[in-house]
């Protein structure tokens, strides 16, 4: 049997189908779908026989980790009144998909909304020209979006709501055009949205869920409600996951050009023979810690949702740590904790994780020397990052280490980033940077491998 159906077996509760614990056929999926929606993985329906007989599963192509939305980054005027956001409004989203199929399904997250989320009718396309962040789709090729047969639905407080399945051919790293619409908007302030988008959305009052185009639309650097694409793949197809904050969300990067650090990564996974059936998923979140909430749930907090529950997960990616450090107080005492803290804190990640049969590779904390904020005069934050460091290199913890800090600090000041990678706040990378980080990833560590006891 596949290790990457093998190890959902024992999940008990989280989003991983039938199909993770079938026997194996030919990876094809299940035939006799009409364009449109079919019951390929909804379970109790045929679809699930099928996807028995066929040995494939769904796998997560794209994600954004569901945040709760600072004021400042709400749907910008008249989208966002008083006590409701997107009344009678259209919202168009382009996410870039990492592994391609012919069907897909979308989920929707309302996991900080104050109220329950309506909506009223969704669309996916192919957007014009292929690119990210436009508001215009090629001619002919939205297509409806149904849930449990119809073309609205209702997501709970705290909850997500998976699509129906639609015969939709999605390539392997190519732009998707999500639209929404919503009559009667959501009755709160309190939304769930992913403010790091890098990428452009655009808001237009009234439906316009299936208009190629939409002119006088508002722009808004943000995503809201979609959390993930998911893709019907065959067995042999996982997903890797990265577990980050503003680093890995990619702050520096080029808005509507995909090149955060794991984009450049899927380009090097997609262009090597082994790894061209890998999905590289992105949680992370600007500002977001392991040890304590900050924007967005601790790591350790959202690990069953935005990790363990990520359809076809194989592989994460622990990149994250140095926001702990640097809110920390620079004092002998409050750093030692916080290092000591890290330090259990992925362990805890391995073990959880491990115990679904997924591999976790750690990577080394970037230096920040210089930054206005977390450097500090004496040292102490810098004496717990070679910590931390030295843990994850030496422990041994991790199935593998990616040494980030050996790549981009640099040599003349090991205490600072490259100044060739450095955006200038001596924290965050600029594209060069990301491109950096993603070709010292060796890529054999995403072949297929052994379950993980």
């Amino acid at each position: 049997m596949n290790r990457f159906l093998e190890r959902a077996s024992s999940v008990a509760g989280l989003a991983l189908t039938v199909a993770l614990t079938v026997t194996l056929a030919a990876p094809s999926p299940p035939g006799g779908a009409a364009a449109g929606r079919d019951d390929a993985g909804v379970s109790g329906v045929p679809g699930d026989r099928a996807a028995a007989r066929t040995g494939g599963h769904w796998v997560q192509s794209w994600g954004a980790m569901p945040q709760l939305t600072e004021p400042s980054n709400m749907p910008p005027p008249p989208f966002t009144e008083a006590d409701r956001v997107l009344a009678d409004s259209t919202l168009r989203q382009t996410v870039h998909s990492s592994v391609g199929g012919r069907r897909i399904r979308l989920r929707f997250s309302n996991a900080f909304g104050g109220v329950a989320l309506p909506i009223t009718a969704v669309s996916v396309a192919v957007p014009l020209g292929g690119r990210a962040g436009v508001a215009a789709i090629a001619p002919g090729t939205a297509r409806p979006v149904t849930f449990h047969g119809r073309p609205s639905t209702v997501v709970p407080v705290g909850a997500q709501v998976v699509s129906d399945p639609l015969t939709f051919a999605l390539a392997p790293r190519s732009n998707l055009t999500v639209t929404v619409y919503l009559a009667a908007g959501q009755a709160s302030t309190q939304i769930t949205s992913h403010p790091g988008s890098r990428t452009t959305s655009h808001l237009l009052a009234g439906n316009h869920v299936a208009d190629e185009d939409l002119p006088g639309a508002t722009p808004t650097d943000h995503w809201y409600f979609l959390s993930g694409v998911e893709v019907w793949s065959g067995a042999g197809t996982a997903a890797a996951v990265m577990l980050g904050d503003s680093l890995t969300d990619g702050r520096g990067s080029t808005t509507n050009m995909n090149d955060r650090w794991p984009d450049r990564l899927l380009d090097r996974l997609h262009a090597t023979a082994g790894t061209d059936d890998v999905a590289v998923v992105n949680q992370a979140a600007g500002g977001n810690r392991v040890l304590n909430d900050g924007l967005g749930p601790n790591a350790l907090a959202r690990l069953d949702r935005d990790v363990l529950a990520q359809s076809g997960a194989a592989w994460l990616v622990v990149f994250e740590g140095v926001n702990d450090i640097g809110t920390a107080a620079p004092t002998v005492p409050d750093q030692r904790q916080v290092a000591d803290d890290l330090i259990a804190a992925y362990d805890q990640i391995i073990v959880r994780a491990h115990a679904q049969g997924i591999r976790v590779y750690g990577t080394t904390l970037l230096p920040f020397g210089g930054n206005a904020s977390y450097d500090d005069p004496t040292g102490h934050r810098e004496a717990a990052r070679q910590r931390v460091n030295a843990w994850i290199r030496s422990s041994h913890r991790f199935d593998a280490v990616l040494d980030f800090d050996r790549a981009a600090r640099d040599p003349a000041a090991p205490r600072r980033l490259l100044p060739a990678i450095d955006t200038g706040d001596h924290l965050h990378l600029n594209p060069a940077g990301y491109q950096l980080l993603a070709a010292t990833v060796p890529t054999h560590l995403f072949h297929p491998a052994p379950p993980t006891d």
